[in-house]
């Protein structure tokens, strides 16, 4: 395992774009977060300091910091599928077969990168996010500190997810360009399932079909937190309450999907004549 992620890192160090667009996904959002959190002068007129506002208390700020990291995961997908269509447009991929590396060490060595850079990410998250958080929250009780820090796991299972299934796109469709343009045809498809299927039965149904769909199945994993932060200023405003939790079987199927992404992209890669 060591071998192939060593070997994969070592194209993506000696690739200048891959190493802007790698520290643009981990610097950005780390950065954004840490502004985030110190007191901004805004033109003399006021000052804004979103710490005072209580969302950076203990143990919301682990739901508001991984969806908003999560939302930087655009930068490292062009990563994914350039590693791929880096490999197809140089023939590297022929000639790492012909070194020894058998199809399935090339697949692993893609799915190894991406678990690494998905953990390195996640960790970062975790390390700024309770430093910000002793630093603001009114709550320093040690089970509170820690309670609610499986959203770690769903933002690392849904980068694991999301950059998997760029990897089967990336496989697919052999070109960057065209690979996130299926990404974003897969989005718009999910939406249309949507109305399709509450036009023609309910919206109820529709919406719980959707849940199993990979785009939407991965934003499960951490729903938007806007709601819960006016539920927690608005406590009586109880129209307005909805489940905001990460449960067991969401977890289940991103990791479905992801195992299922990955063994199509060893499929796609075994059937073809390189």
């Amino acid at each position: 395992m060591l071998r192939l992620l060593q070997l994969e890192l070592q194209k993506l160090l000696l690739n200048r774009t891959s190493k802007i667009l790698i520290f643009i996904s981990f610097v950005l959002p780390f950065t954004v977060l840490i502004l985030s959190s110190i007191k901004i002068n805004v033109f003399g007129f006021f000052t804004l300091e979103l710490g005072e506002l209580g969302i950076y208390n203990f143990p919301i700020i682990w739901h508001i910091t991984t969806f908003f990291a999560s939302q930087f995961k655009f930068f490292f997908a062009i990563v994914v599928v350039s590693m791929i269509g880096n490999e197809y447009s140089n023939k590297t991929i022929k000639q790492n077969l012909i070194d020894g590396l058998s199809k399935k060490e090339f697949i692993l060595s893609k799915f190894y990168t991406i678990v690494f850079f998905s953990l390195v990410a996640t960790i970062l998250l975790f390390l700024i996010s309770l430093l910000i958080g002793l630093y603001y929250s009114s709550y320093t009780e040690i089970n509170i500190i820690f309670r609610e820090t499986e959203y770690l796991l769903g933002y690392f299972l849904k980068l694991v997810g999301f950059f998997s299934f760029c990897l089967f796109l990336g496989m697919l469709a052999k070109r960057s360009a065209f690979a996130l343009a299926f990404l974003f045809v897969d989005f718009i498809l999910e939406w249309i399932i949507l109305g399709l299927i509450s036009w023609k039965g309910s919206f109820e149904v529709a919406d719980k079909i959707q849940n199993f769909f990979p785009l939407k199945s991965m934003y499960n994993l951490i729903k938007q937190p806007v709601q819960r932060i006016v539920m927690s200023k608005f406590p009586d405003k109880s129209e307005i309450a909805y489940d905001y939790a990460l449960h067991w079987y969401e977890l289940v199927i991103v990791m479905g999907w992801t195992a299922i992404f990955v063994f199509l992209s060893y499929r796609l890669l075994k059937k073809r004549d390189l």
